[in-house]
């Protein structure tokens, strides 16, 4: 007997749907989410909840803004976003204003609250995960949200330039020199990300090597000492605002370091970097530009 992989369960409660709606006239829509449940609608749907920001900006890029009718705090971009009602953080929902809303879909994340999480599909409300882990998954879930709301037309031309401009980077800088990179995402407590982050695709794409891409968590914790011994070429800081964060210059008291000797502390923008979102290429895109000048500076 064969293995009931998601994709045969998806396809068999698609068509299960399907028989169902063609006795009413509607399209039903199916789509496997990022934790590996299917989700399907007997219909594309016409209203839709954010709980993530960089889900909101997957639903736009899909051509699906027309329809999102509520997002959580931070959901900035694109600008229209900004206007739509607030439903809540990331610490917590406002559960009556999302259900007063009638979603047909919730766009959440992994970090959103189990519980109330819990609370909306014990709603019947159908719940798509989206927690994208490489570039090429943030252009899938641009699909699968194209899909679910029927704007596939939108949708599948903006994941194929997601696509062939990740796939021009790696081309760009695949026979560029090595650089070692150590990312800085907070400084109290300090840390870093792992081999396995989004970012870490980001360091590798433009031709860098992330210094502690041998630690398997996401966002670990390391010392001073562990970052000095790693004599990075390049040190990047990532700030939510956009701007340098003043943290980033204190690594001038380590001369040593090459990236403190040659002058390679590099800004990111974290808005573009700390969200798997469309946006997130142009964030690999600064990034390569600055490795790049990182390059011509480094000393031997």
């Amino acid at each position: 007997m064969a293995a009931l992989t998601p994709l045969r369960i998806l396809a068999g409660v698609a068509t299960v749907v399907a028989l169902a709606c063609a006795r009413t006239g509607l399209a039903a829509v199916a789509a496997i989410d990022d934790a590996g449940s299917a989700v399907t609608l007997p219909r594309p749907a016409q209203r839709i909840v954010s709980l993530a920001p960089h889900a909101t900006e997957l639903l736009f890029a899909a051509g699906a803004g027309h329809a999102v009718v509520g997002v959580v705090a931070h959901s900035d971009w694109p600008p229209a976003a900004r206007a739509l009602p607030r439903v809540g953080d990331a610490a917590a929902l406002d559960l009556e204003r999302i259900v007063a809303l009638a979603p047909e879909l919730i766009v959440a994340w992994p970090y959103t609250t189990p519980a109330q999480l819990a609370a909306l599909r014990a709603q019947r409300i159908a719940v798509f995960v989206s927690d994208p882990k490489s570039i090429a998954g943030i252009a899938d879930d641009v699909e699968k949200l194209g899909a679910l709301a029927g704007t596939k037309g939108t949708a599948q031309p903006v994941a194929a330039a997601l696509r062939a401009r990740r796939a021009a980077l790696a081309a760009q800088f695949a026979a560029a020199p090595r650089v070692s990179v150590f990312y800085e995402v907070w400084h109290e407590p300090l840390y870093t990300v792992g081999g396995r982050h989004l970012i870490s695709e980001a360091i590798a794409t433009c031709g860098g090597d992330n210094v502690f891409a041998a630690l398997t968590l996401p966002a670990p914790s390391v010392t001073v000492e562990a970052v000095v011994a790693a004599r990075p070429d390049v040190i990047v800081g990532g700030a939510d605002d956009g701007g340098r964060p003043p943290w980033l210059d204190a690594w001038k008291r380590w001369p040593a370091i090459p990236a403190v000797r040659d002058g390679n502390l590099f800004a990111a923008d974290g808005n573009l970097l700390h969200r798997p979102g469309p946006r997130f290429l142009d964030g690999v895109a600064a990034l390569c530009a600055d490795l790049d000048l990182a390059r011509g500076r480094r000393q031997r």
